[in-house]
């Protein structure tokens, strides 16, 4: 490679780092926009303003529907993207640790953060579904890929010991999604004033009992 081309290689990755970084802020001031105003209530100048951009670069990065999923993406699991948790780099951290009892605790440390990071911004989300076709269909998308995560954990949750070898999948995993939802922290923190300490505790301990009930029900 001549000089000449590093110095170009070297502009183009510089550039991809700054257009990263500013769809980045953009996802973060329309996360918060939509928390705060709401979907219908938000403006893609609004949430240039927030973010400190010009109108047109929100534009670039939109349309508005696509921020509202992207924000919730990025807000949730730290990074935007159709994957799965198990395919991000919190969810690989996760996925190393042995210990059944520890993986619990983790998984439910990091589920308690995301769902303070985005209860409201969840609610904001199946509002708009109920307005916007589009929206429905990215909705209907998150809660597949959501469905296959906590399939997932149950999968690996049993093969560490934590739930039994009988566990219906299907169902501890549908219970987990509920017992972990946003909506769960909506009331348990914000309507009912438990501490993020206390509402992470209770997402471990109401996981464990239930993998444990539904084992013993399984059995019997």
């Amino acid at each position: 490679m001549t000089r000449q081309e590093k110095k170009r290689s070297y502009r183009s990755a510089l550039r991809t780092e700054q257009a990263a970084q500013t769809r980045r802020r953009v996802l973060e001031a329309a996360a918060a926009c939509f928390a705060e105003s709401g979907y219908a209530g938000t403006s893609l100048p609004g949430i240039a303003a927030r973010a400190e951009v010009s109108p047109e670069t929100v534009k670039a990065n939109g349309p508005k529907r696509g921020l509202l999923l992207n924000a919730f993406e990025q807000a949730f699991a730290g990074a935007e993207g159709e994957g799965g948790i198990a395919e991000s780099e919190a969810g690989a951290r996760i996925a190393g640790i042995a210990d059944g009892q520890a993986m619990l605790l983790e998984v439910a440390a990091f589920v308690a953060s995301a769902n303070a990071r985005t209860s409201i911004l969840w609610g904001e989300f199946m509002s708009a579904a109920n307005a916007d076709e589009k929206i429905e269909e990215a909705l209907n998308g998150l809660l597949e890929r959501r469905a296959l995560d906590y399939k997932a954990l149950v999968e690996a949750l049993v093969e560490r010991g934590v739930a039994s070898g009988s566990t219906d999948i299907r169902t501890a995993a549908a219970t987990l999604s509920f017992l972990w939802s946003p909506e769960g922290h909506q009331q348990l923190v914000l309507q009912s004033g438990w501490g993020q300490e206390r509402y992470t505790s209770w997402l471990a301990d109401a996981a464990r009992l239930h993998l444990q009930d539904t084992a013993g029900a399984t059995r019997g």
